[in-house]
């Protein structure tokens, strides 16, 4: 039966930009416990669900139906402050906008560790 090895891709965030992703296993004795990026490729084309939350506001039900065009929703959070970066729902990163041409994007400013239960 096959050992099975879980990747901590977290750890990866200090190699050098090569284009290859290094992830240890814990096991220094074996000698799989460098994986590259193309061990993960099968992984590779399955979609993620990623969103960039600015922030959160709290209303009735009643003043959500007086939004109109041109309205301001206030948020839980300050100019300059770092957003929640999710995927699949799921914390993953800190981060701060962009503007990359004539669009807007997300640079992760921080990599956050969560409990795997």
């Amino acid at each position: 039966m096959a050992e099975e090895t879980e990747l901590d891709l977290n750890e990866t965030k200090d190699e050098p930009s090569t284009g290859t992703a290094v992830a240890t296993t814990g096991d220094d004795d074996d000698e799989d416990a460098h994986r590259t990026a193309s061990d993960l490729e099968t992984v590779f084309d399955i979609p993620v669900q990623v969103s960039a939350v600015l922030g959160r506001s709290r209303m009735q039900v009643s003043q959500l139906m007086r939004i109109g065009k041109g309205a301001v929703v206030e948020l839980d959070r300050k100019v300059g402050e770092a957003i929640d970066i999710y995927v699949n729902n799921r914390l993953v990163a800190r981060g701060e906008v962009v503007v990359v041409d004539d669009r807007l994007g997300v640079t992760m400013t921080e990599i956050i560790k969560g409990n795997r239960g």
